[in-house]
């Protein structure tokens, strides 16, 4: 069953879903087919007839039939484990489920995402599968690698594209709500009063001044009359 869609959240839409590549299951069987191959040959060289051979003989037989069960199990729940895992792209989360008796699960947050690596060796060129690298804000312990995934490089595209739109979503909310920058407000110029204010002390102390020069008999009575008329004249 695919589990992605009965995880999502409200709101949450899947954009992008992939499985496990075929390749998968070979991958992980290969101790497998060895023993396979190794209980074909214990078989082959059992020895066959009466007696104490005989005996040697049926008990290698034995351990070859256990062996080839053990193996073909181990082939079998490899190939359920396969067809169990999916591995999605939401407008919010990438998912990842997998894994039968030991249940592997991943449900990683777009915005705590850091890094997204891929690993295509030759044979997964040549196949169509890789391996992700899922890094985030929490270093090593936050680290999740999806292996040997179908169409993983699109995954990865995916992945980075709806990363890269939650970012632009979330400027554009911040200028929603009004945490942008606000124009500030022109400054009303300066009325004429303030400014009256400081010329007419300016007269008074130049007129005080001109009084006390000449109560002090420094300048003559034309002269001070020229110059509280320069004075007064500057209003």
């Amino acid at each position: 069953m695919n589990e992605l869609e009965p995880n999502l959240l409200g709101g949450e839409q899947i954009v992008f879903e992939t499985k496990k590549h075929w390749f998968a299951p070979i991958r992980a069987s290969l101790i497998a087919i060895l023993i396979i191959l190794g209980a074909l040959v214990l078989r082959w060289l059992a020895p066959t007839g009466d007696g104490f051979f005989g005996s040697i003989g049926n008990l290698m037989d034995l351990i070859a039939i256990g062996l080839l069960l053990f193996a073909i199990l181990w082939i079998v729940y490899n190939i359920a484990e396969f067809l169990s895992a999916h591995f999605g792209v939401t407008n919010m989360r990438v998912l990842r489920y997998e894994g039968l008796l030991r249940r592997r699960s991943s449900e990683t947050l777009l915005p705590m995402l850091t890094d997204v690596r891929l690993d295509e060796p030759a044979l997964g060129r040549m196949l169509g599968f890789g391996n992700l690298q899922i890094l985030t804000a929490s270093g090593a312990a936050g680290e999740d690698r999806f292996m040997t995934v179908a169409r993983a490089k699109e995954l990865r595209t995916a992945i980075q594209e709806q990363k890269a739109a939650s970012m632009t979503g979330g400027a554009a909310a911040a200028v929603a709500i009004g945490t942008a920058p606000q124009p500030v407000a022109a400054t009303p110029p300066p009325s004429a009063a303030p400014a009256a204010a400081p010329a007419a002390s300016d007269t008074a102390a130049a007129l005080a001044a001109l009084d006390s020069l000449k109560t002090q008999g420094l300048i003559t009575d034309e002269e001070y009359q020229a110059k509280r008329s320069e004075i007064l004249g500057r209003i």
